[in-house]
């Protein structure tokens, strides 16, 4: 949900600054809340959806609502087998938030990289085991992996430029986009623009990543989920180099939103 200052519209909390930016300057906005990472998070997140409904039972693990209705209707209609076997995604979305609060402050300890540089990196070595997965192995193994790493992505990515955002569903950006659109017309007011424009491209971003997996997955089979990797990798590197050298006297900063 959005804070006050974004219900009223006013421009958000700080401006990004360039990377090149001295180690000893107080950034404003830390690597790990700006725009492109979003950007590029939720294109992956786009991708993770395409692949798991075209080659992994044919469902979403990006978020559970859905699973928690199906629950409720297994419970409703007595079936409880099916009840039992909905817990699973549901439970692996809860450890991945609660791992995630708890490996947040551990690698905190370490003084090395940022849990969010961390938590990037664990999503690139489980991506590239899901692709090794054999077509005989149950999709659902994929899938409970998937819902803990988006879990985990969800709870630890929160505020981008700080703008409230999630990194791994559209139900929020679509929801933003028609409230700032009717903001935006009745006031005229650039900080609705400019939030129109962030959740517009996070949109566009997903649906991006989303057909992109989708002609991977016709191309690759299984291996496809690789690709995004790549993106992951990308944002991996560029946020260790930020870690490593002109944010390296603020990893104990907390970003926005935690």
């Amino acid at each position: 949900m959005e804070n006050e200052k974004e219900i009223n519209g006013q421009p958000a909390a700080g401006t990004e600054t360039a990377p090149d930016a001295p180690a000893a300057e107080k950034v404003s906005i830390l690597e790990c809340e700006k725009t492109w990472v979003y950007l590029m998070l939720i294109t992956a997140a786009g991708w993770f959806g395409a692949y798991t409904y075209m080659l992994r039972g044919g469902v979403f693990c990006n978020a559970q609502t859905a699973n928690v209705v199906l629950f409720a209707m297994a419970l409703g209609t007595k079936n409880w087998l099916r009840a039992a076997y909905l817990l699973l995604p549901i439970s692996a979305y809860f450890l991945g938030a609660l791992v995630s609060e708890l490996l947040g402050k551990a690698v905190k300890r370490f003084k090395l990289f940022r849990w969010e540089t961390a938590l990037v990196g664990l999503e690139i070595v489980v991506v590239i085991g899901i692709g090794f997965l054999p077509k005989e192995v149950p999709d659902q193994i994929a899938q409970v992996l998937f819902n803990f790493i988006c879990s985990m992505q969800f709870n630890t990515f929160r505020q981008v430029n700080g703008i409230s955002a999630a990194t791994t569903f559209v139900t929020n950006h679509i929801r933003q986009l028609g409230y700032n659109t009717a903001r935006f017309i009745r006031h005229k007011e650039r900080g609705y623009g400019r939030k129109i424009w962030l959740h517009g491209r996070l949109l566009l971003c997903f649906v991006l990543g989303a057909v992109l997996s989708a002609v991977a997955c016709q191309l690759f089979s299984y291996h496809s989920i690789w690709g995004s990797a790549l993106i992951l990798l990308y944002i991996f590197i560029r946020l260790a180099v930020a870690d490593r050298s002109y944010e390296r006297n603020q990893l104990s900063r907390v970003p926005k939103g935690h």
